[in-house]
């Protein structure tokens, strides 16, 4: 049994007051810390099991940054990444390989890969619509640039299709995860927008900031999620449609179950209002774009099967 100097142990433990982060990895129980500072703990403890070169990645690292998540699974195993051959096999904990130079920051004293890094080792597993909401929010904290992504590309290593399309088609205004996926569902639906629209009334008086505003209308489209829910912000949202009712603008919100789940119907509701023919490709490559992500059956199944089958000579975790 090994014990580390946070009071991780590593080594079967069934003692009381002990909480297992990984088989074979148990660090002191605390229940009355909140999520975050839990999580924070489980990573010091994974220090014990992981090679003094090891840097966290994947949403793992992602996580660290304050980056915007899509849905994750309840069970994702925590992800790092080595230079060496010394890479820890066991469940929940998945390691790659090192093979071309990266930078290493310490986020909250843990070593944590580059950005561009962390993007293209998630493009590896996650659908187009998952990586969007990482990458979007990476650009919001001006964590990554262009010159960081390029370098990335031009490497062509595993990953770099995705990643190019998340970054080519990117909403580099978008503020939330929902206004990520309703930016991408009108741009699957080729419906042309503007983000982050001031809106003012006649007299050069404020009144709000929209999402999204469909280009040649005064068609205002949000996303409404949990937030509006609030008390608060539901007796702001009623003012502020209060004060667009004396203007040209008409607001529109969109929930995710909207999006996920009623798509044709919102499909329609665009195309009345550009006047134009509905086109079945456009639902089926929405469609194939929800398959593909972590909201769908489909795609949680898909990524949680690449995480959890045996590894073999071919699995991805074996190089970066």
């Amino acid at each position: 049994m090994e014990i580390g100097p946070d009071g991780a142990i590593r080594g079967e433990v069934r003692a009381v007051g002990h909480q297992r982060v990984l088989h074979g990895l148990y660090r002191v129980a605390t229940p009355e810390l909140s999520p975050w500072d839990n999580f924070l703990r489980d990573l010091g403890a994974l220090r014990l099991v992981l090679p003094d070169d090891a840097a966290y990645t994947h949403v793992t690292a992602a996580r660290l940054r304050g980056w915007d998540l899509p849905a994750l699974p309840e069970k994702t195993p925590f992800f790092a990444a080595v230079r060496t051959d010394n890479r820890p096999r066991r469940p929940g904990l998945i390691c790659s390989r090192l093979t071309h130079d990266s930078d290493v920051d310490l986020v909250h004293g843990l070593r944590v890969d580059a950005p561009a890094e962390i993007l293209l080792r998630a493009a590896r597993d996650l659908g187009e619509l998952d990586l969007a909401i990482m990458v979007e929010s990476a650009v919001r904290l001006n964590d990554v640039d262009e010159d960081a992504i390029q370098e990335v590309l031009s490497s062509k290593r595993p990953g770099t299709s995705v990643l190019r399309r998340a970054w080519e088609r990117r909403n580099p205004r978008s503020e939330s995860p929902g206004e990520t996926i309703l930016h991408k569902f009108h741009q699957v639906m080729q419906v042309a927008t503007r983000s982050q629209v001031e809106i003012f009334d006649d007299d050069g008086l404020f009144l709000c900031r929209a999402d999204l505003v469909v280009v040649g209308t005064t068609s205002l489209h949000e996303y409404d999620g949990e937030i509006h829910r609030d008390k608060t912000a539901h007796r702001r949202d009623l003012r502020r449609e209060r004060a667009l009712s004396a203007t040209p603008y008409v607001r529109r919100g969109f929930t995710l179950d909207d999006l996920l789940n009623h798509p044709a119907t919102l499909m329609h509701e665009l195309d009345r209002l550009l006047d134009r023919p509905h086109r079945t490709q456009r639902l089926r490559a929405w469609r194939t774009l929800i398959g593909d992500s972590l909201y769908s059956e489909s795609g949680r199944s898909r990524v949680m099967n690449r995480w959890y089958r045996s590894t073999d000579s071919t699995d991805w975790a074996r190089t970066a």
